[in-house]
């Protein structure tokens, strides 16, 4: 066979593996969206069978045979065309996948069903014990995962983190962090010194939640987010569930009383859908249609729902649309006091509700104990215990029931252990893209203030989602920005924004 046939045929079986996968997420999502409780174990099943599906079409022999033919090609094209990219990051998909037993796989993927339900109910509850054990289960398993996989010179976590964030190591991620935590710090302190306080009781009042939904909804339009390819849902957990050209699901949840919950979520979730919907439909189930990292994935949520969504001008615009929309809670209020409060910043339980300032905080705290745990130097049944004592370290406030402490995320039942720190280095992409793009496009304020949110989603379109895998993370970020990743930008992106609103020097 010719090099261009392999090639085809490559492509074929790739495109056949995400097309399965797809019928996965598709599952997942109606497990959170519509599924009834008594559904689990039968759900459990089903997702178990086509993740060993899915498992033997990706490590079949013959895809392997593919691959060292393709590998040694002469004339498949240069290094970093399109093909080169497709085949290489194939090869690395590949080789992970055939470390892992189908039983092992399989065993995953149900067990982790089944402990997302436990979750919700032990959620519910605000009782750990419901779900004790089944963390226990899912840390076995993962322990497993990590060292069919393997990590070198490192540790266990290493190898679960590569899976979602390419070529990181939990030694990298920590020494990206640490100078931003150092500057944190001192910020956070000097903000809760300050006696300028926003009237945080204006995102507490009552704003009706179908009115919430309809609000909602024309903003994440607004910023780009295509209704005919996809739609919003509530789930226990807000999430986005890319499916493949034209079907993109996202969720978010609703409190009467309090705004900033299902908006930014609404927006956060947006973000990712105007990433997957950005993606090249042409090129999926290779790499040129799939996104880089989870933190390039998350960079692209953190800056609509955070350095566009809660900006002065982006409010310029939509206030007098809330005012309409919540004509009691907001009809005299003026656009600054609410713009203050949507920007309150103080230590808070639930990371997802979290201020900009602090929220990075609660990845470290997640760091740091899915490390412990994985190494088993955190043992599941201290888990509640160690989480309040770090949490008040972090924070200076204690949990007062499970479910505003270690239950309040869904990772852990889902078996995404190594994922967490790609929200914070999502934070850090975000704000220097956002430097970039600022800089490229003139005055994204401006912009901002007509309702002109198309320029960025372009931008952001040609220079991050159509280019798929081609680049990993930290090599995108150089591309894009000229400069490596540094948590400098991020901090002037806090200190511009939040030293004014607390009158900070």
């Amino acid at each position: 066979m010719s090099t261009q046939e392999l090639y085809s045929e490559l492509v074929t079986r790739l495109k056949k593996t995400s097309l399965l996968a797809s019928c996965s997420a598709v599952l997942g999502w109606d497990e959170q969206v519509n599924m009834p409780p008594q559904g689990a174990e039968h759900r459990a099943n089903q997702l178990a069978l086509l993740a060993g599906m899915t498992h033997e079409q990706s490590t079949s022999s013959r895809v392997g045979e593919l691959l060292s033919q393709l590998d040694e090609a002469d004339d498949l094209g240069p290094e970093g065309s399109d093909q080169r990219v497709i085949v290489r990051e194939a090869r690395r998909n590949y080789d992970r996948a055939t470390k892992l037993p189908q039983r092992l796989v399989e065993e995953i993927s149900r067990t982790t069903t089944l402990a997302q339900q436990a979750w919700v109910g032990a959620r519910k509850a605000r009782d750990y014990s419901q779900f004790q054990s089944w963390l226990e289960q899912v840390l076995n398993l993962k322990r497993e995962e990590a060292e069919a996989i393997g990590y070198g010179d490192g540790q266990p976590y290493d190898a679960l983190l590569d899976d979602y964030e390419p070529g990181a190591t939990a030694a990298a991620v920590q020494a990206a962090f640490e100078p931003l935590r150092d500057e944190l710090v001192p910020l956070v302190a000097a903000i809760g010194e300050s006696s300028h306080k926003p009237n945080s009781s204006i995102v507490t009042r009552s704003y009706p939640v179908s009115a919430q939904r309809e609000f909602g909804l024309k903003a994440a339009e607004a910023i780009g987010f295509s209704f005919d390819a996809g739609r919003l849902d509530i789930a226990a957990h807000p999430f986005c569930s890319g499916f493949g050209p034209g079907d993109c699901r996202l969720t978010t949840r609703y409190d009467e009383h309090h705004f900033p919950g299902a908006f930014f979520g609404t927006l956060h979730e947006a973000g990712h859908g105007i990433y997957e919907q950005g993606l090249n439909g042409d090129a999926f189930g290779t790499a040129l249609g799939e996104s880089v990292s989870l933190g390039i994935h998350e960079s692209q949520s953190r800056m609509w729902e955070n350095l566009v969504g809660r900006s002065h001008p982006f409010w310029e615009f939509f206030y007098p649309q809330a005012q309409q929309a919540f004509p009691e809670a907001l009809g005299n209020v003026p656009l600054d006091d609410f713009h203050r409060a949507v920007n309150d910043v103080r230590p808070s339980f639930i990371r997802v509700e979290a201020d900009e300032v602090t929220y990075n905080l609660h990845i470290m705290l997640r760091f740091e104990l899915e490390q412990a745990m994985l190494s088993g130097d955190l043992k599941p049944v201290d888990v509640p215990a160690v989480w309040n004592e770090t949490f008040t370290r972090y924070f200076g406030i204690t949990p007062e029931h499970d479910s505003d402490g270690c239950l309040q995320d869904i990772h852990w039942s889902a078996g995404l252990l190594g994922y967490f720190p790609t929200y914070a280095l999502g934070n850090m992409y975000a704000a220097q893209f956002f430097e970039s793009a600022d800089r490229d496009l003139g005055d994204l304020s401006d912009m901002f203030r007509r309702g002109e949110f198309a320029p960025l989603k372009d931008w952001l379109r040609k220079n991050i989602h159509q280019q798929g895998k081609r680049y990993h993370a930290q090599q995108l970020v150089q591309h894009v920005t000229g400069e490596p990743l540094s948590h400098a930008p991020l901090m002037r992106h806090l200190n511009n924004r939040f030293k004014p609103l607390y009158e900070l020097n």
